[in-house]
């Protein structure tokens, strides 16, 4: 991982704050989706802090507790109720950024390296999923990746190949193909395996257990304000007038990230998604895949276990676009009636519906490293449309990172 020499002082820490969604997701009303948090600071020592209770910081804490650290958690917002609820966890290989645009961007080597990482994080996820029982309707399942404004067939047809040819199974269906085995109208579409879904909140929470039952502590609310280091020990001040000192400190805020963070390589959008009450009927291939489509802005759906519509879309390039009430019920239906269109499928109004700021990368891949000008600091910004496979892979590289080893992929989601 890249990262400059450690400076000495007092830097300020306050992440970006942002009113994370407007609207209730469905995750934050089914069972199983937070954890009991300690409101004060307990007394001993911890090897790392990490700042930041959803997703991203449950897989971080999850790995550094498997490698014996002891961590503390903090969170200025309740476990697994800031952006983590507000995603409709389509946990895909895919990056937004398609494998023949990212090579044009980062060349061959480093692109065919990110998209294959990004097959490989999936797969661990589900390993890690399994291994750990987490009841978080976790299922893997095909991505239907759909022509559109952004690629038509011959782009479609060129992406394929580039997939297959690095090992990355990828099926070209033609548009009439696609008619017969979806009863969707495009030019074409490409299926490939080597994704998933789950409830983010019950994953999180999952996670976030198995880290309190070695031994980590979780303390919320509490926000981190200022950090120092020096000598090798990095120590944060709390809003509430308190230091913490650790041998490390991760900092999983999400789209609320860190000043030193900032960069021209991101921008902080915004996205709606709504949850249709149980549907019924289906078509079978709808219940079994996730599907987007190559347009601006997209479309992008699938379905739980009890046969509730998750989909989303409609993204605006605005950070604040997201907190109106009457825009969130004017996207809900262009939702819905750009999903009936492609698929025939006709919804009620939703059970629920939610609105969030939504980070992307020029590249389409997350910035996992140092934060600048500290050498036992780290970020994980796991941006993009696949955050939780990114976040999969900021736990794997920031661990191993802390254990004194670096990842052979880091240099590709280094801070730019």
């Amino acid at each position: 991982m890249s990262g400059s020499r450690c400076k000495m002082g007092r830097y300020n820490a306050r992440t970006r704050k942002d009113d994370l969604r407007i609207g209730t997701p469905i995750w934050v009303k089914t069972p199983h989706s937070t954890v009991e948090a300690n409101h004060a600071l307990p007394n001993g020592a911890f090897d790392v802090v990490v700042v930041g209770a959803g997703v991203s910081g449950a897989l971080v804490s999850e790995a550094l507790t498997r490698a014996g650290h002891r961590v503390l958690i903090v969170d200025r917002r309740p476990p697994a109720r800031g952006s983590t609820a507000a995603s409709t966890a389509m946990i895909q290989h895919e990056i937004d950024v398609p494998l023949v645009h990212l090579r044009r961007k980062i060349g061959v080597q480093k692109a065919d390296r990110a998209w294959l990482r990004s097959v490989k994080a999936v797969k661990d996820l589900t390993d890690l999923v399994q291994d750990l029982k987490i009841d978080c309707q976790f299922a893997p399942k095909p991505a239907l990746y759909l022509c559109g404004n952004q690629m038509g067939h011959r782009a479609m047809t060129a992406e394929a190949a580039a997939r297959n040819k690095i090992g990355i199974k990828a099926e070209y269906l033609s548009g009439g193909a696609l008619k017969d085995r979806f009863n969707i109208s495009r030019t074409g579409a490409i299926l490939s395996q080597d994704s998933a879904s789950a409830n983010p909140a019950q994953l999180t929470a999952g996670l976030l257990e198995v880290a309190i039952a070695r031994g980590a502590c979780l303390v919320s609310p509490l926000e981190v304000t200022d950090i120092s280091e020096m000598s090798g020990v990095v120590s944060i001040a709390t809003g509430d007038g308190h230091s913490i000192s650790a041998r490390d400190i991760v900092f999983c805020t999400g789209y609320e990230h860190l000043v030193q963070m900032r960069s021209k390589a991101h921008r902080v959008t915004s996205t709606w998604a709504l949850a249709s009450y149980p549907t019924t009927p289906l078509p079978r291939w709808m219940e079994d895949t996730i599907v987007w489509e190559a347009s601006d802005p997209y479309l992008y759906f699938r379905t739980d276990a009890h046969g509730r519509v998750i989909v989303g879309g409609e993204d605006e390039d605005a950070a604040h676009a997201n907190e109106s009430e009457r825009k969130l019920k004017r996207k809900s239906h262009l939702i819905q009636e750009k999903l009936a269109t492609l698929t025939g499928v006709t919804l009620q109004d939703p059970d629920y519906a939610w609105a969030a700021p939504f980070s992307a990368t020029v590249d389409g891949l997350p910035i996992i490293d140092r934060v600048p000008g500290f050498k036992n600091a780290y970020s994980l910004m796991g941006f993009g449309g696949n955050g939780i496979t990114f976040s999969m892979i900021g736990a794997q590289i920031i661990s191993a990172a802390i254990a004194g080893d670096q990842d052979p992929d880091s240099d590709i989601f280094r801070y730019r």
